[in-house]
């Protein structure tokens, strides 16, 4: 038996610039143990550019899939049958959404460098929260994958 591709997959990864800053994050470290010699210089170098990288790739690692009958978003995941309506946020739809718009109840996958999102209703009656706000760089295309997935209703 083979298993069907995933209709949507996406890794929200982390822009350029911070790898540029986990650098001078590992630069700052060498600065600081120069004082003390060569050797804790590289190390400070080495230690701090990786520590600062892994920690750019830990918050960049996060995906957002439709596989099967569910939307897994980070760690969240949610049956395609507990969803409504999608609606595509532009820039300044999803900058409104996550302020002055935003319910606390909420599920955010919220990722800042991102400007477009896709806001999910969620329909189960049992479940408090109101909607799920995906930050995605292809908003049309998971609003189409959920479009495509989800199960039709008994009349």
């Amino acid at each position: 038996m083979q298993l069907s591709a995933a209709p949507y997959e996406e890794r929200l990864t982390a822009p350029r610039t911070w790898w540029l800053i986990s650098f001078l994050v590992g630069v700052s470290m060498a600065l600081i143990l120069l004082p003390f010699g060569t050797l804790p210089m590289l190390g400070g170098l080495a230690g701090g550019t990786a520590v600062a990288a892994v920690a750019a790739s830990s918050y960049g690692s996060v995906r957002i899939r439709v596989v099967g009958d569910s939307l897994i978003a980070g760690e969240a995941k949610i049956p395609l049958a507990a969803l409504g309506e999608a609606e595509i946020l532009d820039a300044e739809g999803a900058r409104a959404w996550r302020t002055h718009k935003a319910d606390p109840r909420a599920f955010l996958l919220l990722r800042a460098y991102i400007p477009t999102a896709l806001r999910v209703e969620v329909t189960d009656p049992e479940d408090p929260t109101p909607y799920l706000y995906l930050s995605t760089r292809e908003p049309e295309r998971l609003a189409e994958a959920l479009r495509a997935t989800k199960p039709a209703k008994p009349e």
